[in-house]
């Protein structure tokens, strides 16, 4: 069977293109090659907390420089989800300013009284309250939804309780699942192909995490490369029951790749 010619990007960008804060060789260059060559791409995260312009901010910082447009974060996908499936309601929100902006934008109110949901997202200061508060909404009927599952995000002091972990304690008290819309949930693939009016035959995911970036892409059809320079080593890449379409040691690896029309 021929590969259709790659048009458009996806990318992971924690273990693809910055790596606590510092651009890894070749990230740089690859998105520079990407506005060279006008191919249509955007840049994915599970981190909730900042807004594409924060993340544009520090993004530039590292001498990666990209336009707002091209970050596609989980707060934005499950912002767009939940004005899909119940245009301008209600939330109770745990995050920050990433998950509160993005639905904002999209018409919801925030409130504490019989919302419609409870949106779990990253955020840097859990509170116990805020935490019992989502419990007791849930209890009451609200539905409950998650940005991603990531059980522990990465700090320079070692792991941190991330969303997922959260999520967890919400669920063993309430008995009630979350919906998770970030990766390895393919939604969060298919609504940033619809945002580049991308198709799946023609579309790279690229990504440091077997188990969500490969996996999402995966299961949306995607081709996926897998990058050495982030959470998975290569010997564990034979653990898993899938591959990916090809592995590189590095983001560096795959400019060249990057064609014109």
């Amino acid at each position: 069977m021929t590969t259709k010619p790659i048009e458009t990007w996806l990318t992971d960008m924690d273990g693809v293109l910055v790596h606590e804060e510092k651009a890894i060789p070749g990230a740089a260059e690859f998105i520079a090659r990407l506005t060279e060559t006008g191919r249509k791409f955007l840049v994915l995260t599970n981190n909730s907390i900042f807004t594409p312009r924060d993340l544009c901010a520090r993004l530039r910082v590292a001498g990666i420089d990209l336009p707002e447009s091209a970050i596609w974060t989980s707060a934005l996908a499950t912002a767009k989800f939940l004005s899909e499936q119940r245009p301008e309601g209600t939330a109770y929100v745990i995050g920050e300013a990433g998950m509160t902006t993005a639905l904002h934008n999209v018409g919801y109110i925030m409130t504490s009284r019989e919302p419609d949901y409870v949106v779990l997202g990253e955020t840097r200061t859990y509170s116990f309250e805020a935490i019992t508060r989502a419990i007791q909404l849930i209890e009451n009927g609200a539905r409950f939804i998650a940005t991603n599952p990531d059980p522990t995000g990465p700090s320079p002091g070692g792991s941190l309780p991330a969303t997922g972990s959260v999520a967890a304690l919400i669920t063993k008290a309430t008995n009630v699942e979350p919906y998770f819309v970030g990766k390895p949930n393919p939604l969060m693939m298919r609504s940033a192909l619809n945002q580049i009016e991308g198709h799946s035959e023609t579309t790279v995911m690229i990504g440091d995490r077997m188990d969500t970036d490969v996996l999402s892409g995966l299961e949306a059809g995607l081709r996926t490369f897998l990058v050495l320079t982030g959470s998975t080593a290569p010997a564990q890449i034979e653990r898993f029951p899938f591959r990916p379409t090809q592995i590189f040691d590095s983001i560096a690896d795959i400019v060249p790749l990057v064609q014109k029309p």
